[in-house]
């Protein structure tokens, strides 16, 4: 005797298209027959408890979850799991949009958002940066019970020195740019009255004053090595650090990379990068073969057209951050210092330098838009700093 199939109660008229909405997406038959199982489970609480679906939130689903367990279910999904139905449902206008009371500083970070993107016209990575750092800022000003029209000095400094205390000099002067533009905007939007922009102090630090860091052409082979070839993962992997290895890529350069960026008939690449910039390289032939060989095996969302994608459904693009995770498990598989990214970008620089390459070159590569930058990896050459070198004047004694 067949099992009955139990009826999803209030959400069967969208049972259909939660379904094709999962399989848009990538996720697995038996993922999306589990998530629908999950849909049927609300649906039917939804029906005993007499709950419109449109009233449906994140309280609810809490109260699903607590009704779940008490009923003797063991195998219960997360609360971060029925956001996705929850999701759904919103996209298809059954369920009300999200809403939760909007505090003064949510008020003022919404307005500060649309004076960086519209009056300032910042990229959107820089937004998201100078936002964060507003955010955290107004919100240990908050838990110290300063409002941000009585922000003074003080409040400045000491989140200043909590900062500098944790991140590097390079960071720091990041930090302190953030800060005076979330004080100019304050005091434009008359939120303060006196311009406390110039009561943050300046970091410490010379540009081109190091040696930048590097690595040896045999430790970047080795961070290669180390993705698998046999796994999705691992190949994926590959071809992500070889564009970092091999063109010098940034991680936010990779993330957006798009299969209309590659012209395979011209062995060229065009790279997005910073300030809209848009450059074309060489395709060389190990990077073209490691990005072959992760295409054949990706699987992305409808509509994707970004080469790497996220391996577990939703299938939709990577961040940036993923470039940086997958360095430094590479590092940390190969035995050597965890490094991010940018590091391979200085090994690059090196190698070119050491065969022979001028300094004008190795900025095209880079797509430095000031050849100052490039020059300073002119340090890393010891070998011919050392012929240039000049005696240390000594002293002659009669």
């Amino acid at each position: 005797m067949g099992t009955t199939r139990r009826k999803p109660g209030s959400l069967g008229p969208y049972v259909e298209g939660y379904s094709a909405w999962l399989d848009r997406r990538g996720y697995t038959a038996l993922t999306a027959r589990n998530m629908l199982k999950e849909f049927g489970q609300i649906g039917r609480w939804l029906a005993v408890q007499h709950l419109d679906v449109w009233r449906l939130s994140e309280q609810q689903l809490i109260r699903f979850l607590a009704d779940q367990r008490r009923a003797g279910h063991r195998k219960l999904p997360g609360l971060r799991g029925l956001k996705v139905p929850l999701a759904y449902l919103r996209e298809v206008g059954a369920v009300a949009p999200a809403s939760s009371p909007r505090t003064e500083i949510d008020v003022l970070l919404e307005q500060y958002r649309h004076w960086l993107v519209v009056d300032r016209g910042l990229a959107p990575q820089t937004v998201l940066r100078y936002f964060k750092t507003a955010r955290r800022f107004l919100m240990v000003c908050s838990t110290a019970g300063v409002t941000p029209s009585a922000l003074t000095g003080a409040e400045v400094n000491a989140f200043l020195i909590v900062e500098c205390g944790r991140v590097s000099a390079g960071s720091a002067k990041g930090r302190v740019a953030e800060l005076r533009s979330l004080l100019q905007f304050l005091f434009v939007a008359q939120v303060i009255t006196v311009r406390l922009g110039t009561a943050v102090p300046p970091v410490g630090g010379w540009r081109l004053a190091t040696v930048p860091p590097t690595m040896t052409a045999a430790e970047v082979q080795a961070l290669l090595d180390q993705c698998d070839r046999s796994t999705d993962v691992g190949v994926r992997n590959l071809a992500m650090l070889t564009l970092v290895a091999r063109l010098g890529l940034r991680s936010i350069e990779v993330a957006r990379l798009e299969l209309g960026d590659l012209d395979w008939r011209a062995g060229e690449i065009v790279v997005h990068g910073k300030g809209n910039r848009v450059d074309r390289l060489p395709l060389p032939a190990d990077v073209g073969e490691a990005v072959v060989a992760h295409l054949r095996r990706r699987r992305a969302a409808a509509g994707c057209r970004h080469v790497f994608v996220l391996l577990k459904a939703p299938h939709g693009p990577i961040r940036a951050e993923l470039v940086n995770d997958i360095t430094k498990q590479a590092c940390r598989r190969a035995g050597q210092r965890r490094v991010g990214p940018h590091r391979l970008r200085h090994a690059l620089a090196a190698e070119l330098l050491r065969r022979g390459v001028g300094l004008t070159a190795i900025g095209q590569v880079l797509r430095h838009q000031d050849l100052a930058t490039t020059a300073s990896y002119a340090k890393v050459d010891l070998d011919t700093l050392r012929d240039l070198a000049q005696p240390w004047p000594t002293a002659v004694t009669a």
